[in-house]
């Protein structure tokens, strides 16, 4: 996931899992917990995903590598709503 192809593919399968979570919980395929668990992971790494796409962006913007960016921890990325 070096590149912001590859990082919007990512993206890609993070929402259509996400909504394949949610039709499988409508049909009773999936508890409640399993779902929420399951959702909070894929909302975590779709954050992280955003954020990198940003540093990728910025460091363009003003002249740096945007491979130079790197993925931030979970508690960093989701540190920031806080």
């Amino acid at each position: 996931m070096s590149d912001d192809k590859g990082i919007f593919s990512r993206i890609d399968d993070l929402v259509a899992e996400e909504h394949e979570l949610r039709t499988k919980h409508a049909a009773g395929q999936v508890d409640n917990a399993d779902e929420q668990a399951r959702l909070k992971a894929l909302e975590v790494e779709l954050d992280q995903c955003w954020d990198l796409l940003r540093q990728r962006r910025a460091k363009r913007e003003f002249g740096d590598n945007p491979d130079d960016a790197q993925a931030r921890s979970t508690d960093t990325v989701e540190g920031y709503l806080n």
